[in-house]
């Protein structure tokens, strides 16, 4: 009895046209796809960052052939301080990373995908300049991760599309 309410969700859903976007697990089309996506140099210390989150959430291992698409990412990121004080030292900071991406099949050499990411961040800046630095840092690597986020999942949906 406590089945059939599953069930009836489980009707519905299927009726709606939503379908898994990793159907076939590691095996399937958008995770293949990904698979053979080459993510490209990317400058400075946040490119090594979002280069590095962006090859862990594309699922990359070592290709035995050649890739079929290549991910050119340029990175634009912004530190800019918030909040004055009433001594006029800056008491927030708000950090800002922003992705201009392009996915290019190497085969023909087509832009596939060309838009943009982006997140931002506020940190605190306290008494301790050591602290405050260390923020920016925890900051910066978990704008990396976001921004990767977002290019691998607009990659894969434009990769379904494509079925």
């Amino acid at each position: 009895m406590r089945f059939v309410p599953l069930a009836l969700l489980a009707a519905a859903l299927s009726g709606c046209g939503l379908s898994p976007m990793y159907q076939g697990g590691g095996n399937g089309a958008v995770a293949r796809g990904l698979s053979a996506v080459e993510v490209g140099p990317i400058s400075g210390r946040s490119g090594w960052l979002v280069r590095n989150a962006l090859r862990d959430q594309l699922g990359q291992g070592g290709h035995d052939t050649a890739p079929r698409y290549r991910l050119d990412v340029r990175l634009d990121e912004q530190l800019e301080g918030l909040g004055l004080l009433t001594d006029d030292t800056i008491g927030r900071e708000r950090l800002t990373m922003r992705a201009r991406y392009q996915l290019i099949d190497n085969q023909t050499g087509t832009i596939l995908l060309d838009r943009t990411a982006g997140s931002d961040a506020g940190i605190d800046v306290v008494s301790s300049e050591y602290a405050t630095i260390a923020a920016e840092k925890t900051a910066m690597e978990n704008l990396a991760v976001e921004v990767a986020n977002q290019i691998v999942t607009r990659v894969a949906l434009s990769m379904r599309e494509a079925q």
